[in-house]
């Protein structure tokens, strides 16, 4: 045998043997099944939970926090996510263990669920030690996969809490067992895996997960979406004016400012480009638009629950407050758009229009129609938010199951797959977007116990109150570069859950209201999804758009100036917030009238004379600022006057020389 053959047979013995693509498609389908199972089952045991309340929310959160782990597993393998690194086989074999571990995990605990809360309280046996231990191993598994700076925080808590004493100054502790650290966080309950906040995501914002599920299984939003292109078709300004719009109203379901980017992005961001705009331009439009989806009720992007939780109040006192901070953004954000489109010649030649047929429009009016049912059951009949949205997820639910079969009757399809596919898709999407949430509130869970036990907040707070001085101005700045920096690197719910716990002793003890550090921290968390250095909302618009990212970002901050006059003007007019109803008119009146203003500044034309442009821009901008921040209410009310001359100036102006221009 010579030298060549020898390679040859080696070669063939070393190289793996790769299965053929049809064994491959089965064990994908096989996968694909597994997964629809547990997620079936995830579906079924929450809603069943949502009618019966059998065994309340702690038990709930011990039974399906390692189920959620599990769907999330097996969603991240079945789409080649898990270890991409890795072989098949040896993702099949990890997700095989984790998939057993958080089996075994729900059923041990739930059997020893009311032992472990009794009498072996505080005297817990090596099993239930092992069992904590392994939630906590598999929810900072999550982190891995999720958010790399939220594992790192997480696991420098951890640390924190053993080894405190090796930590110098203030923030100096004894130090913690280790044996304290898995009660703490795997057994009490009371913080970490278990606590009260994946509670709240297994319960309220799970029942409102499943009304976003029905809307997004029978292609609600995508329905959504089309007419928003459609009316982009009309003119220039309906064009970018679409990009807002059709975010706010994706936001109302959402509340995902990077969800948002992706699916109304993914139609307008091309169609500006098309028109004319510069790309980063278009990208900046989309993501200041996305930002606001953020802050949109009902769902406020989760951080509303958790507030109502934090206050002790009922969720719609919380969103009763946020529609004012709400409106007020997307105001500000189309009159800048309204603005900044003027400065540019457009054209909609070529504009591709998509149709929009019956169905279309009975997945629009369905939209309409939950997102009233919700406010009225909420807000008019004053439901808990659970019943309300299994309420609105039953009455719609079943109109569009039975408008689905209907409709595919009279059009002559008789096919049951294609009868039965939203179904599957609600199923899968519950599934995907609960476990997700599910999993950040657990993995927020272990952060804030680790805050709470090593005392933390306290800490902060009193170096910011010897910082401050007792002036709350600097105390507000500190509080805003300390959520900014947590910002950069988690997202929104996790920052506004971070910040408030920091900033609200020392806020509280200057005597600032509760509901405007709740709301404070609520803003510094949205400002986190767009703050430079990182933004995941300004990383996929400028992706769909191909523009450069840095300048995507500065170009989005520039629209969303909105959101820092919101974050100085609740302490400046805190009746935005404070109380709902009549008392918000008079201060949301102003800050918006404010907001507009200085929209205006930045971006209106006053003059073509460069000295008369800058002379009235800095007018504008002392009449806006007094509007919003001075403490004298009369003459902050006296500065409107002046305020919205200026805005139909500069609107009108704007509006005449862009004519000019295009003439």
């Amino acid at each position: 045998m010579t030298i060549k053959e020898l390679k040859e047979k080696l070669a063939k013995k070393i190289r793996p043997t790769k299965k053929p693509p049809s064994q491959l498609k089965t064990v994908s389908a096989r996968i694909n099944i597994i997964f629809f199972i547990f997620a079936v089952f995830f579906f079924i045991w929450l809603f069943r939970y949502y009618q019966t309340g059998l065994g309340g929310p702690t038990l709930l959160a011990v039974q399906m926090v390692p189920m959620a782990f599990a769907v999330f597993i097996l969603n991240c393998l079945r789409k080649n996510d898990l270890y991409p690194s890795l072989s098949v086989r040896a993702n099949y074999i990890i997700a095989a263990v984790y998939v057993v571990l958080a089996i075994a995990s729900a059923i041990y605990l739930t059997v020893e669920f009311y032992p472990i809360r009794t009498y072996r309280l505080g005297a817990w046996v090596t099993m239930d030690m092992v069992m904590g231990s392994i939630m906590i191993f598999l929810v900072l598994e999550y982190a891995r996969k999720r958010s790399v700076p939220i594992l790192i925080l997480t696991i420098l808590l951890i640390l924190y809490c053993l080894y405190g004493r090796m930590v110098p100054g203030r923030f100096y502790h004894p130090g913690l067992r280790w044996h304290r650290v898995v009660t703490a966080m795997g057994l009490e309950m009371t913080t970490g895996v278990f606590s009260f906040l994946p509670q709240i995501g297994l319960t309220t914002i799970g029942a409102f997960f499943l009304v976003l599920s029905t809307l997004t299984g029978f292609g609600a939003v995508q329905s959504i979406l089309k007419w928003a292109s459609k009316a982009a078709g009309k003119s220039v300004q309906s064009l970018t004016q679409s990009a807002v719009l059709g975010s706010l109203a994706v936001g109302t379901v959402s509340g995902s400012a990077a969800a948002n980017v992706a699916t109304t992005g993914a139609a307008t961001i091309p169609a500006m480009k098309a028109a004319g705009f510069p790309a980063v331009t278009a990208a900046g439009v989309e993501t200041a638009s996305s930002i606001g989806g953020q802050l949109m009720p009902p769902m406020m992007g989760v951080a509303a629950f958790i507030m109502a939780e934090y206050l002790g109040v009922s969720y719609w006192d919380v969103v009763a407050r946020g529609f004012a901070p709400a409106l007020i953004y997307y105001a500000g954000v189309v009159l800048a758009v309204y603005l900044l489109t003027s400065k540019y010649r457009l054209a909609l030649a070529g504009l591709q229009v998509p149709k929009t047929g019956m169905v279309d429009l009975v997945n629009l009016l369905a939209y309409l129609t939950v997102v009233g049912f919700l406010i009225f059951f909420m807000g008019v009949w004053r439901w808990a938010p659970l019943v309300a949205a299994v309420r609105v997820f039953i009455g719609i639910a079943v109109f569009f199951c039975v408008f689905h079969v209907v409709n595919n009757l009279r059009n002559r399809s008789y096919n049951l797959k294609e009868m039965v596919r939203p179904i599957a898709k609600i199923v899968e999407t519950f599934g995907d977007v609960t476990s997700d949430v599910v999993l950040l509130l657990a993995i927020l869970g272990i952060v804030a116990g680790a805050f709470t036990i090593t005392g933390v907040p306290t800490k902060i707070g009193t170096m910011m109150v010897e910082a401050a001085g007792g002036n709350i101005i600097p105390m507000v700045l500190i509080a805003f570069f300390f959520g900014y920096v947590v910002g950069m690197g988690v997202p929104p719910t996790p920052t506004y859950i971070i910040v408030v716990l920091a900033i609200s002793y020392p806020m509280v003890m200057a005597g600032i209201d509760l509901w405007v550090i709740h709301f404070f921290a609520f803003f510094i968390g949205v400002f986190g999804h767009l703050s430079p250095p990182t933004s995941v909302a300004a990383a996929v618009a400028s992706k769909i758009a191909d523009s450069d990212y840095t300048r995507t970002i500065f170009k989005a901050l520039q629209m969303a100036i909105p959101l820092l006059l919101l974050m100085g003007g609740v302490f400046a007019r805190p009746g935005l917030v404070v109380e709902p109803g009549v008392a918000q008119l008079l201060p949301s009146m102003l800050v918006l009238t404010g907001t507009l203003g200085i929209v205006c500044t930045l971006h209106a034309d006053y003059s073509k004379n460069r000295r008369n442009g800058v002379l009235l821009k800095a007018a504008m901008a002392a009449s806006s600022l007094t509007v919003i921040f001075h403490p004298n209410l009369q003459l902050a009310t006296l500065a409107v006057v002046p305020c919205i001359i200026l805005i139909i100036f500069g609107v009108v102006r704007s509006r005449r020389m862009q004519k000019e221009r295009i003439a």
